[in-house]
């Protein structure tokens, strides 16, 4: 004979091949998790140049400026929420009606209708070249001289004693006050000797006042009305300021239109 039939013996349970349906079941498993994965991708997407626009367009940058954009979390369920739970957007060198640098935004619970934002700070950092044009628009002040040596702003000038320039040495600490960015004289130095201002004014009578001075900035008709300045300190060779964003920025336009000095 060619071949033998095969005899199942009376009450032997009847053998079912069980893998094709196990793999049919991981192929679909598959197709949907790399249809989420892709559909979470495009919707990141879709998101990000969103957002991208969005800011360009409320700080009046260039349309060729570039944004890194990180949206925390897995987007489809916050847009299903109908909000956004964290957002960063950073950006170098962006130039802000008046002075320059590197910008930070980061906003929690961003509805995404507009209507509403939980909370929104950003940052700006500046180095010492980007300040020294921020602060060439101060009269009187020595921008030439200026540099940053954590924790103060620096800066050189001379007074003259009986007809002699002597060097003087400014460290001046920064800080904020209603908004505006103010540079207070924090340590001196007399021909690179340190001194106080007792010391100096005793020296230099009244010409010691062109030293002894603070030097407030107002930066409000740089930003937006929206954007108000908070804190402000030296962090290495950068001054890093720190402004509140108002909610209202996001549905008043007022808030997105140039603050006055």
């Amino acid at each position: 004979m060619s071949g033998t039939v095969p005899i199942r013996v009376e009450g032997e349970p009847v053998r079912r091949r069980r893998w094709p349906w196990i793999v049919a079941v991981l192929v679909v498993i598959g197709l949907l998790v790399g249809a989420w994965f892709l559909a979470e991708a495009i919707a990141r997407s879709l998101v990000t140049n969103a957002i991208r626009g969005i800011v360009a367009s409320d700080l009046g940058l260039s349309a060729d400026q570039q944004f890194d954009v990180e949206v925390g979390g897995t987007v489809i369920p916050q847009l299903i929420g109908g909000s956004l739970d964290d957002v960063t957007v950073a950006a170098e060198d962006v130039v802000l009606r008046g002075f320059a640098g590197d910008v930070t935004v980061q906003a929690q619970d961003i509805a995404l209708n507009g209507s509403s934002v939980g909370s929104a700070t950003a940052t700006v950092a500046l180095d010492a070249d980007q300040l020294r044009a921020l602060m060439a628009n101060v009269d009187g002040f020595p921008e030439e001289t200026l540099g940053i040596a954590e924790p103060d702003v620096t800066v050189s000038t001379e007074l003259s004693l009986f007809g002699v320039a002597v060097p003087i040495g400014v460290s001046l600490t920064p800080s904020a006050d209603e908004g505006d960015l103010v540079l207070t004289p924090a340590s001196l130095q007399v021909a690179g000797a340190d001194v106080t201002a007792d010391e100096l004014r005793r020296q230099f009578g009244v010409l010691s006042n062109a030293v002894l001075r603070d030097w407030p900035v107002c930066i409000a008709s740089s930003l937006p009305a929206g954007l108000t300045l908070s804190t402000v300190d030296v962090r290495g060779d950068e001054l890093v300021a720190t402004l509140d964003i108002a909610p209202s920025m996001l549905t008043d336009p007022a808030m997105r239109e140039p603050g006055t000095c």
